[in-house]
């Protein structure tokens, strides 16, 4: 299955976004990897608001993570993402933090996503401009 690769972010971990000991606080890899999502959605010029406005919002249906190694406080990571198209209603994202300095990485992610009504909470297709970016029409 092809995937298309978003563009990589960098983020340095602040003190809020630590325990007690100093490792990143298990919770933010996902604020983390939503992030590279709400990017790799605007890069391809879709706007969350517009959505909003049109009373859709996209929404995770499934995640699974796997945490492999701290990151400590002041690290530079770099989210990686990789875009999988499941159907025509369903994105899959393979997504990963690691440290800049040497590559290890600190948690790894495999994020669904759909398209939904935010009134009916049905699953809405996805917009064919971001079908057509996989190479894909569903109209």
């Amino acid at each position: 299955m092809s995937h298309i690769d978003a563009e990589p972010i960098t983020l340095k971990v602040y003190l809020e976004d630590t325990d007690a000991q100093g490792y990143v606080y298990h919770a933010n890899y996902l604020k983390y990897f939503e992030r590279s999502r709400s990017n790799f959605i605007n890069s391809i010029n879709i706007s969350h608001n517009d959505l909003k406005d049109h009373d859709l919002a996209f929404v995770a249906k499934k995640i699974e993570i796997d945490f492999l190694s701290p990151a400590y406080l002041e690290d530079e990571l770099i989210i990686r993402s990789k875009v999988y198209l499941k159907s025509k209603a369903r994105l899959s994202f393979i997504q990963t933090a690691e440290i800049e300095s040497n590559g290890l990485v600190c948690c790894s992610a495999n994020v669904e996503i759909c398209l939904i009504n935010i009134a009916s909470k049905k699953p809405k297709p996805l917009p064919n401009d971001l079908l057509l970016f996989f190479g894909k029409n569903y109209g």
